[in-house]
């Protein structure tokens, strides 16, 4: 493989500045399942604002990740759910977000051991 020059460089770090922003794994993880709507991510996702929410939503939509459906209903009804390449980001993901979670405990407690070593 041939090494990258700084303009795919910067591209790749464009692309992993999204995926490993603070919520934008959050997001996708929470349209695993399927469709959702605004309110219901909203309330699934700990700590992020509406405001982080729409922005986070609009950056993974640009990416292509999600798509956003409107309904033409009053008021309309507007659903987000992955992509194709919104599941292959997942599918690369999940095994980190599982190490995490498997892993929590053990991370806090060498945090612990490390800030009372200082």
């Amino acid at each position: 493989m041939q090494a990258a020059g700084p303009a795919a460089s910067c591209g790749v770090r464009d692309v992993l500045d999204r995926v490993g922003d603070k919520w934008s794994i959050a997001v996708v993880n929470q349209l695993r399942p399927g469709r959702r709507r605004f309110s219901q991510l909203l309330r699934a996702i700990d700590g992020i604002s509406r405001r982080m929410l729409t922005a986070t939503l609009r950056g993974l939509e640009r990416d292509g990740l999600v798509r956003r459906t409107v309904y033409p209903e009053v008021p309309p009804r507007v659903e987000y759910e992955l992509t194709e390449l919104g599941h292959a980001l997942l599918d690369r993901t999940w095994p980190l977000m599982t190490w995490a979670i498997e892993h929590r405990e053990e991370i806090d407690r060498a945090r612990r051991r490390y800030d009372g070593a200082r």
